[in-house]
């Protein structure tokens, strides 16, 4: 088998044989004797020949319809070279969908998996493939991580075309660049990273080329597989690269300078550099007044307050300063405490644990019943608690608020980082009183403002302090009062 020249580290491309019978022969045997591995030989005029294609990835009907009408002109032109009824075959015969050669048995293999159909013509060392792609693909339904009261519906879905088809059909520029490559050694999946020329920061794009091709992965399933890979800071419990499911949050990533990186497999789309600020902006923001929206903007800083701090702060108050709460609410606290057989810690450790087990037995559980568990669950749980003596009221009170603020944050992986942090704030606020989460919140403070996603420090707008940047920071202000401006800048 022939082999070009290659180059350090480059597999070797192994030839395609003249002949038919080597040619399926020599497939066969790469792809195991798969059973859904569609051969079928024809006749093209006098030479030999066969289509292959993987059965529920491609559909070559559309072609078999087209060589049969052309199946006469084939017949009259018996002397014909094989190489020139190929040439006819791709110009005059295919007409539809795109069509390329194949000269190696990577090529046919990759084009193969990606249900084209392959043909191949005896007395050839090359073959022909067709786009004949017929995968079905879950249909464009409402974003269900991101849901919105008012705004578009659409979510993206596993299909990477259909996805930066809605974005294109959002961005309708001839700036709008998308490079592909493919990543995994085994599963080859299709990636694209779009974004705005003009717009984009060079640095940064080049940054993330750098990264995407140093990737070297087995498999890539999905879009965490590139995120871990790209991430400034792989020990940080905050999310350094952003991701959504909704067109329009993507297109107005795009249109902010940011770049987007699609995968196929996976509605979730990952967004570079991703910003603290990004993550308590909602689409919505942009839907409704702008009055309402920094209401609600300052709302969901408060909600995050209150997720991360209420537990440690009520240990604190209950174990070190209960001088700080008024008498009467202070006399009720501990008639509720009197007859629990735990420290606040300790309490508050026992909700928070089975309030997550409860969390994610809600999302494993299917969906009919679901949600029903978990809220039954709570309720009887926290009920039977309480009456038992495990736990106190405010207890209880001090959990549920803490989860309903979680809820509240418009992105999941904030939240995810929240109740990371807030079991670390309870044990320091356990050991310290106020002085600890004190000190727990400076070295928290001190690790936002040291991190950055794609070179770019990830408090910008608050930490270097950017007053362009504030219109839409902690408020969202009027459209008239907004100027245009872009997230590129390092400093």
């Amino acid at each position: 088998m022939m082999m070009k020249n290659l180059t350090p580290g480059e597999a070797p491309q192994e030839n395609l044989p003249a002949s038919l019978t080597l040619f399926i022969d020599d497939l066969k045997n790469r792809f195991g004797q798969s059973g859904d591995i569609i051969y079928r030989e024809l006749q093209l005029g006098a030479i030999p020949s066969v289509m292959v294609y993987i059965e529920g990835m491609g559909d070559p009907r559309y072609l078999i319809e087209a060589i049969h009408a052309d199946m006469p002109l084939f017949m009259n032109l018996p002397d014909q070279r094989p190489e020139e009824r190929m040439k006819m075959l791709q110009e005059l015969t295919i007409t539809m969908g795109k069509v390329g050669e194949a000269r190696t048995f990577q090529e046919v293999e990759k084009k193969l998996l990606s249900g084209n159909t392959i043909i191949f013509m005896d007395g050839t060392a090359t073959s022909l493939y067709v786009g004949t792609e017929t995968l079905k693909q879950r249909g464009v339904e409402e974003a269900s991580s991101q849901s919105v009261v008012r705004g578009p519906r659409e979510g993206f879905t596993e299909s990477l075309r259909e996805n930066t088809a809605l974005v294109r059909r959002r961005i309708q520029s001839p700036k709008l660049r998308l490079e592909e490559r493919t990543v995994g050694e085994h599963t080859n999946t299709q990636l694209a990273v779009m974004y705005m020329e003009g717009l984009c920061d060079v640095d940064v794009l080049n940054e993330l080329r750098r990264r995407l091709d140093g990737i070297k992965l087995d498999s890539v399933l999905e879009s965490n597989y590139i995120e871990e890979m790209i991430q400034d800071h792989r020990y940080s419990p905050f999310p350094t690269v952003y991701n959504s499911e909704r067109p329009d949050v993507i297109a107005s990533a795009i249109l902010e300078g940011r770049i987007a990186i699609f995968l196929e497999g996976t509605p979730f789309v990952l967004v570079v550099p991703a910003l603290f600020v990004q993550l308590f902006q909602s689409s919505e923001d942009y839907y409704q007044r702008w009055d309402f929206a920094s209401l609600v903007r300052l709302l969901r800083y408060l909600c995050f307050g209150i997720a991360l701090l209420t537990p440690s702060l009520y240990i604190a108050i209950t174990t070190f300063h209960q001088e700080m709460l008024p008498t009467n609410l202070l006399t009720s606290l501990i008639g509720q405490r009197e007859g629990v057989p735990f420290p606040a810690f300790i309490e508050a450790l026992i909700m928070e644990i089975t309030f997550e087990i409860l969390r994610e037995a809600g999302i494993r559980l299917p969906k009919s019943i679901g949600q029903s568990v978990s809220i039954v669950g709570t309720l009887v749980i926290g009920q039977a608690a309480v009456e038992a003596g495990l736990v106190s009221a405010a207890m209880v009170i001090v959990v549920s608020m803490t989860a309903i603020a979680n809820f509240a944050l418009p992105a999941f992986n904030i939240g995810i980082s929240v109740r990371i942090l807030r079991f670390g704030l309870m044990g320091i606020a356990a050991s310290f009183g106020l002085y600890g989460m004190i000190i727990g919140m400076i070295i928290i403070g001190l690790h936002l403002c040291s991190l950055q996603s794609m070179g770019v420090p990830y408090m910008t707008s608050f930490a270097p302090i950017r007053w362009r940047s504030q219109k839409d920071a902690l408020l969202r202000l009027s459209r008239h009062s907004m100027k245009k401006y872009l997230t590129k800048s390092k400093t």
